[in-house]
């Protein structure tokens, strides 16, 4: 009969101990989901300026011009 309550004892642990981890994996505090790991939705970056310059516009550019718009940014 002791083996059977030490089996109970163990299994009661184990699930306290799954318990323990489902709360640390669902809070909101959790390292993981601040760190991005496990969070679908980031966000997405914009810029703020309009420069006006567009793929065609490079296209058309000569490489020296290229070099002093970088050099502006």
């Amino acid at each position: 009969m002791s083996e059977d309550n030490e089996m109970v004892m163990l299994l009661k642990e184990l699930v306290e101990k799954v318990k323990q981890l489902e709360a640390a994996v669902y809070h909101k505090d959790n390292l993981l989901m601040k760190s991005g790991f496990v969070v679908y939705d980031s966000p997405t970056p914009h810029t703020t300026q309009q420069s006006g310059i567009t793929g065609e516009t490079v296209a058309n550019m000569k490489w020296d011009e290229i070099h002093k718009m970088v050099e502006t940014f």
